[in-house]
């Protein structure tokens, strides 16, 4: 599979049709895999989604003590396999994006595998199929990139850190890498060309709203 997604932030309008959309996809339970990212509202109505990022080395799934998350022939990282998850969390704590989530109904980590029920039958995934405004796109780079006036960035730093992942990242095209905070909160001009990212990101949203925890 050579398609991907590729995020734009900057044509995220916060609708949150992505997060719908996602649960209703077959293999998620009911629940959402992807979240909305919101900027700091008194400075900017801004507003990106966060998915999966799909590392090309996965921490999720090199500090899993029991193998219980996968990296597919196509790149895509995919959620716990339930007869091995032992509920450790290690993957939600070591996660430099903070997307995997801890179901404690299922006594599961679960997060965005890009549909991949979808996807290797040829559909997009549900997220893309309804984004309005493409902030969220399926596709192979070809058909993608030619379409844009922004840069597709798949490298990410953290500290001295840098992790490249299959999603890309739209941005203004100066950019060569987008730097993350250890919220998984894309930082100044290099995240939304110019806008001020909160320093309160949707994970820190998401931990109020759970009772401080990483569980749904």
């Amino acid at each position: 599979m050579n398609e991907t997604m590729f995020i734009d932030p900057q044509r995220c309008i916060g609708c949150r049709s992505c997060v719908a959309a996602c649960r209703e996809c077959s293999t998620h339970k009911g629940y959402s895999m992807i979240f909305v990212d919101y900027i700091d509202r008194s400075e900017t109505t801004a507003t990106m989604p966060t998915i999966c990022m799909h590392c090309e080395e996965p921490t999720c799934a090199l500090v899993c003590p029991a193998d219980a998350i996968k990296q597919n022939e196509d790149g895509v990282v995919m959620s716990a396999l339930k007869p091995r998850c032992l509920d450790c969390r290690n993957c939600v704590n070591a996660c430099p994006f903070g997307v995997p989530k801890y179901n404690s109904a299922m006594h599961l980590q679960m997060k965005c595998d890009m549909c991949y029920d979808r996807t290797s039958e040829g559909l997009k995934p549900m997220c893309a199929s309804v984004c309005p405004t493409g902030a969220i796109s399926f596709g192979t780079y070809e058909q993608i990139v030619p379409l844009r006036r922004t840069k597709p960035v798949n490298a990410h730093v953290f500290g001295n850190q840098s992790v490249k992942t299959k999603v890309y990242m739209m941005l203004p095209t100066d950019a060569d890498e987008v730097s993350v905070d250890g919220c998984g909160v894309f930082e100044g001009q290099t995240a939304l060309d110019g806008a001020n990212v909160s320093e309160e990101s949707w994970i820190d949203t998401q931990v109020e709203e759970s009772n401080k925890s990483n569980e749904f």
